[in-house]
């Protein structure tokens, strides 16, 4: 959660984070600008009519406040009353109607940025923040921009504009004095206004901090539902949202108790306001300066000035409200990732499919060095698996081959090409990837299959699914391949998940492939299945394995040892075996263990 000075920093400053949020919306609404000056036009015609209104009641009421003479009924100002009356509805339906189309389309513009935006993003970026918050972030973010843009629409522009006209209208047919009272009480009106509500602003930030703490847990709670039951900590998350929602309740409270202090301000103004200007139009009529005709204007003028003053200071707090929530999505936009294509950067081309990395060192921010000067190549078409201790950088290898990370120093290279030079895009589209923990879509089975490759046909799914030794499975299940997986993945077991994973990069059939340990969390069956459907896709491609269980490495045409971020030795099986060296310790101590639980 944020710390208080970070709110005082944040409220300090708010003109230049509001300015900014402003420039980044300008664009969207440029893209629409035909219906944003109409719906100016509409907006203007609605308020000049508006405005007109009391001037013709004026003349009625004139009309009617004869003495001694015949009276004729004022059908042409009565109507000409209806009429204005119906012309300010309509320009005011109007503008709703031609403004929504920008409304709507500027929300959908924005989320699909911040979207893409965040699929561009390099690993660090997600591995270091809560899916929990984000998604919350985003929420409030593309509503708030239809609210606030409503509110400049709808309300702001309209009473300013009209603040305008009714003051002007005042100033030009009466005394001084009743446009500088209605000016001064508006001034002094909106200068308490934006005061006070500044001043509440910090509990705006901390209901926000809150509630996506509270979001992020209970998202990240229910992700984890069976590691909750495992641990009976059923009471644990629960009291934990409680202890949020609580800090939470408090928060609001206090937000919503200052608001009706600051209602009754504003409240207090006005009432002052319009006391003040009544007295004096009541003296005018009194004196015979005015007619009553005229006070009925000026009260009407004056109900038209106060009606969008008085909800001036809600619509405040919303777009102080609206303008918080839409600086936490911007700021998502801001993220640069770390990992991006060069200028100008070419689509990467494979023939062969041969892997070499160059003297590559690489570290984690913040961290020592995992990768130290390691070289070697894989040829085309052949296996080459990486074995070593835990953290010795087996899968940062493979991280980096697919580009979640740029290397610190040297190279890695696909047919001679400097991956770092080429489309990401590109380079990825490449490689194929069978990590340990595969995490499905919540959707059918031959959704998750078919996601490997865009269009690809029924027949290519369930022949991707055959050679991954998967179909047997799912012809079995009720609903076959229309069978929900469950969140993650969760209905499936992990061999299950593994095989289904192995169809999905069958079908993408790239020419370079990745196993990262994708068997080691497996019972001997599942492993068994999942070998086999592993040497079926890897048949002529150019594949790295990173393995934890070393019975998958026999039939690798090279095994290499990592230790300490470098290489301590490499070579087949048998040689490393008559080594004696590292890799026969580390297949010695599988064999105990294997032996052990025999």
């Amino acid at each position: 959660m944020r710390g208080a000075s970070n709110n005082q920093t944040k409220a300090y400053d708010f003109k230049t984070r509001d300015i900014k949020v402003l420039k980044k919306l300008l664009p969207y609404l440029l893209k629409m600008r035909t219906r944003v000056i109409l719906a100016t036009l509409f907006l203007i015609s609605a308020k000049l009519a508006n405005v007109a209104v009391p001037l013709v009641l004026k003349e009625i009421v004139d009309a009617l406040d004869q003495t001694n003479v015949l009276l004729v009924l004022p059908l042409g100002l009565l109507f000409a009353y209806g009429a204005l009356r119906l012309a300010s509805s309509l320009f005011n339906e109007l503008r709703d109607a031609i403004f929504a189309k920008v409304r709507y389309h500027a929300m959908h513009l924005i989320a699909l940025g911040v979207f893409k935006h965040l699929h561009a993003l390099d690993l660090s970026f997600h591995l270091d923040r809560r899916i929990g918050g984000i998604t919350r972030d985003i929420d409030r973010g593309t509503q708030s921009v239809s609210t606030l843009l409503s509110i400049f629409v709808f309300n702001i522009i309209p009473s300013f504009f009209e603040i305008c006209l009714v003051i002007g209208v005042l100033w030009v047919n009466y005394d001084v004095f009743f446009a500088g009272i209605s000016l001064a009480t508006v001034v002094f009106y909106v200068g308490l206004t934006l005061a006070i509500t500044t001043w509440r602003m910090k509990y705006r930030y901390q209901m926000n901090d809150m509630q996506s703490e509270a979001n992020t847990n209970a998202v990240d709670s229910l992700i984890n539902y069976e590691t909750v039951k495992y641990f009976n900590r059923e009471d644990f998350e629960v009291n934990r949202y409680d202890n949020t929602m609580t800090r939470w309740e408090n928060v609001a409270t206090k937000s919503f108790t200052s608001m009706t202090a600051l209602n009754f301000v504003q409240g207090a103004v006005i009432a002052a306001g319009v006391t003040i200007i009544l007295i004096l139009a009541s003296q005018g009529v009194v004196d015979d300066s005015l007619s009553l005709g005229d006070m009925i204007m000026i009260q009407a003028l004056l109900l038209q000035l106060f009606m969008p003053l008085g909800s001036l200071g809600i619509i405040y707090r919303q777009i102080k409200h609206n303008f918080i929530d839409m600086n936490n999505m911007f700021d998502l936009l801001e993220r640069s990732a770390k990992v991006s294509n060069v200028k100008g950067a070419e689509d990467l081309k494979v023939d062969k499919g041969k892997v070499e990395f160059s003297d590559i060192s690489f570290a984690y921010a913040g961290k020592d060095e995992v990768l130290k000067d390691i070289s070697f190549a894989i040829e085309p078409g052949q296996k080459v698996a990486i074995v070593g201790q835990s953290g010795s950088g087996k899968s940062t290898l493979a991280k980096l081959l697919f580009r979640f990370y740029d290397v610190d120093s040297g190279k890695i290279l696909i047919d001679g090409q400097d991956i770092k030079a080429y489309n990401q895009h590109s380079v990825q589209s490449a490689i194929g990837v069978v990590p340990q923990d595969t995490v499905m879509f919540n959707e059918s089975i031959y959704y998750n299959i078919a996601y490997g490759r865009e269009g690809a046909s029924k027949k290519e799914v369930e022949q991707a699914a055959k050679l991954a030794f998967i179909d047997e499975f799912i012809s079995r299940l009720p609903q076959g391949y229309d069978t929900l997986v469950g969140e993650r993945g969760l209905k499936l077991s992990g061999g299950e998940k593994q095989r289904l994973a192995i169809a999905r990069v069958l079908l993408k059939n790239p020419p370079i492939l990745i196993f990262d340990e994708a068997t080691s969390a497996l019972d001997s069956y599942s492993e068994k299945m999942v070998q086999k459907a592993l040497n079926s896709l890897a048949y002529k491609h150019t594949t790295l394995v990173i393995a934890h269980r070393l019975s998958t490495t026999i039939d690798a045409d090279k095994i290499i040892v990592l230790g300490d971020g470098a290489i301590q030795e490499s070579g087949t099986h048998e040689e490393l075996l008559s080594a004696n060296g590292k890799y026969a310790q580390l297949w010695q101590m599988q064999v105990n263990e294997k032996n052990d639980e025999i």
